[in-house]
């Protein structure tokens, strides 16, 4: 299949948080390598990256479903929901609405429209075994929406990777190889090559810290989201107040968004 005009929808994991181009100044992300790997089957591709960091469901099917369906995309990929189980005020039975208003809206205009589950994070990261029912009530949303309305579903909710080395700091986004595993799953469903090593387990032993280094990442990366939480609560604010998409228009894939060589035969 030759996509003409691929678009990235959803919150700081479709913006690329933790994996900075070489320059420093911006981010990559699974998109931006799955585009990557689309334009080496078609040249003429264009991509546009509509992820805000900090977005809720509903705030992408108010702000950006609409911007994407007004560039007539022929793939979209949406990468939502984090946001909604980390809310205060959490109800599955609205969630689950939102998820299937977001995908209903994408696949009555879009030919192909990919969704993607979210993993456990509960046990990598301590102290919060209670999202897990949260997280397990959304992916069962985003599977139920992606079976009614045709959408292409990327099950991550099973994937066993315990190993630090695939999540940033926070332990919440991905790292480099943690979306360059996330885009090899997305290409895979869509029968696009990548390259094979992003699915290869990483060189050395895994990363699992002990209390300690729990104890410093909890002071570390826990404290301040928490405090910048309350503080977002109380004052009305979102996390992502202030930013705009990265690639708001359709555009060529540039040379330097390819870091790979397709291998011939490969996945």
């Amino acid at each position: 299949m030759q996509y003409e005009r691929f678009i990235a929808l959803g919150d700081s994991c479709t913006e690329g948080l933790h994996d900075p181009y070489p320059d420093g100044t911006t981010y990559r992300g699974w998109a931006d390598l799955a585009a990557a790997a689309l334009a080496t089957v078609n040249p003429q591709l264009r991509y546009a990256n509509l992820g805000v960091r900090g977005r809720r469901l509903d705030q992408i099917v108010v702000e950006q479903i609409p911007s994407a369906l007004d560039l007539q995309p022929d793939l979209v990929a949406l990468f939502g929901g984090a946001n909604d189980v980390m809310t205060r005020n959490f109800r599955a039975e609205v969630v689950a609405k939102r998820v299937d208003a977001a995908v209903r809206i994408l696949t009555r205009s879009v030919p192909t429209v990919v969704v993607f589950t979210l993993s456990d994070v509960s046990s990598r990261i301590p102290g919060v075994l209670r999202v897990r029912p949260r997280i397990d009530a959304l992916n069962a949303a985003i599977r139920t929406a992606a079976a009614d309305h045709g959408a292409i579903l990327v099950d991550l909710a099973d994937e066993d990777v315990q190993d630090l080395r695939y999540f940033g700091p926070d332990r919440l986004h991905l790292s480099e190889p943690g979306h360059r595993r996330l885009a090899a799953h997305l290409l895979a469903r869509l029968e696009i090559p990548f390259d094979p090593a992003w699915l290869e387990p990483l060189p050395g032993e895994p990363l699992h810290p002990g209390l300690r280094a729990h104890a410093s990442w909890m002071w570390r990366e826990v404290v301040p989201v928490a405090v910048s939480r309350t503080r977002n609560w109380l004052t009305g604010r979102s996390p992502g107040d202030g930013f705009t998409p990265k690639r708001p228009e359709l555009l060529p894939v540039l040379d330097e968004m390819t870091p790979w060589t397709p291998i011939p035969g490969g996945a």
